[in-house]
């Protein structure tokens, strides 16, 4: 699936396609927010959740690397890369 196809779903599939093709890479904490970040077919998504809370708020999507900064030191690469 390609970032423009992701980005075209509503919010539930999006979440549905990250639980089952996402590669998860790390989780942080901003402000009153619980983040997480995956890695998909060619493409960062990162969910924001309030503290605590199960639903997701939004999904931000993005491709180019800058976006990963906050996440350098907290990624964690699969064994086998």
């Amino acid at each position: 699936m390609t970032i423009t196809d992701f980005k075209a779903l509503h919010q539930r599939r999006q979440a549905e396609h990250l639980a089952r093709h996402g590669h998860w890479l790390a989780a942080r904490q901003e402000d009153s927010f619980d983040l997480t970040l995956y890695a998909v077919e060619g493409f960062y998504a990162e969910t924001w959740r309030s503290r605590g809370e199960a639903d997701i708020l939004f999904i931000h999507v993005f491709q180019k690397p800058a976006g990963l900064g906050d996440y350098l030191r907290l990624v964690q690469l699969p064994g086998n890369l």
